[in-house]
């Protein structure tokens, strides 16, 4: 039996993280990472698609790691684990599967979806940042064609001295990059700056997290959620971070018919990365997110339209 949460470290955090890491590498190549801004307490990361042997750029392979990995991100990890457990013992891969079906259905097939970038949003925060998922809200929706209400993903971690960093997760993927990182924080302020109140934005969430956080181990789950308990002294010791992604249209990379050089486009990306990085300063001061740590994400595009359609059609809801 654990004892009090003071004893959940970041090794037991780590110990809840999913997916390879340089899977994620081969479709993703890191432009820049750690930027800071005068100021702020974020860190901007810039991503770009990888360019093939071939010289293309793949959103549909991306579409397909992200598929791969739905049961990890839409199925609490206790569920995953007894079915992991129940095919060990039976020698199969039957019950696995079941979640694998049960996580793809409870997608939306909306074009304008908003999921594949919580989706993408997720396996950055896992396997970039090492940041678990510690509330499954894909398993909470009634309505597949219903985006979830709240924030876009919620993550965790320790500090040394036991202070849990909760980083609320927020996504948008634009044609408009601009108007992509001013959507994007304009969602994640009030999780981050409204006082405690039954009427916060986050409070469903956070009596959620009370009730549903997961981190597979019971003991450790139940630690964890007494982080969640108003009635108790280490609802005190959270600290409110942000981890957000934008994707948008970027207009360096080759047409259909051009070969893409990586080279390229990361060099383009980092002269781009500056005036995103003014804007990501704007807009965080506009919404006075100046001293709050955040993690943000910035993956420049070919199509925002195109990485969507290719997220639906990898998922079985396209034709």
């Amino acid at each position: 039996m654990r004892g009090s949460l003071s004893n959940i470290t970041a090794g037991d955090l780590t110990a809840a993280l999913t997916g390879d890491p340089e899977a994620l590498d081969v479709h993703l190549s890191l432009i820049e990472r750690d930027v800071l801004i005068d100021g702020h307490a974020v860190k901007v990361h810039c991503h770009a698609l990888t360019v093939d042997g071939n010289g293309r750029v793949q959103p549909h392979r991306l579409a397909e790691l992200m598929r791969d990995a739905v049961a990890d991100y839409a199925i609490p990890r206790s569920q995953l684990a007894k079915a992991k457990a129940r095919d060990r013992k039976h020698n199969s891969t039957a019950a696995v599967a079941a979640l694998v079906e049960q996580a793809k259905h409870s997608f939306t097939d909306l074009a304008k979806t908003g999921e594949g970038g919580e989706m993408l949003l997720f396996l950055l925060a896992e396997r970039f940042l090492k940041l678990p998922q510690i509330l499954c809200k894909m398993d909470l929706k009634t309505d597949t064609r219903m985006h979830y209400h709240g924030a876009d993903g919620v993550y965790g971690g320790v500090t040394a001295e036991g202070l849990l960093k909760l980083y609320w997760g927020e996504s948008k993927i634009y044609k408009n990059v601009a108007s992509a990182i001013q959507d994007c924080l304009a969602s994640l302020a009030p999780f981050l700056i409204e006082p405690e109140h039954e009427g916060a934005e986050r409070e469903r969430d956070l009596i959620l997290l009370s009730d549903k956080a997961d981190l597979s181990d019971p003991n450790l789950t139940e630690a964890l959620k007494r982080y969640f308990d108003k009635n108790s002294v280490m609802s005190k010791r959270v600290q409110y971070c942000g981890v957000a992604l934008v994707g948008f249209d970027a207009p360096f990379y080759p047409g259909d018919d051009a070969k893409a050089v990586a080279d390229k486009i990361a060099e383009a990306a980092r002269t781009e990365l500056e005036k995103w990085r003014s804007r990501i300063g704007d807009r965080l001061k506009s919404e006075k997110l100046e001293q709050f740590e955040i993690e943000f994400f910035c993956l420049p595009l070919p199509s925002a339209e195109t990485f969507r359609s290719a997220f639906l059609s990898a998922m079985g809801l396209k034709e």
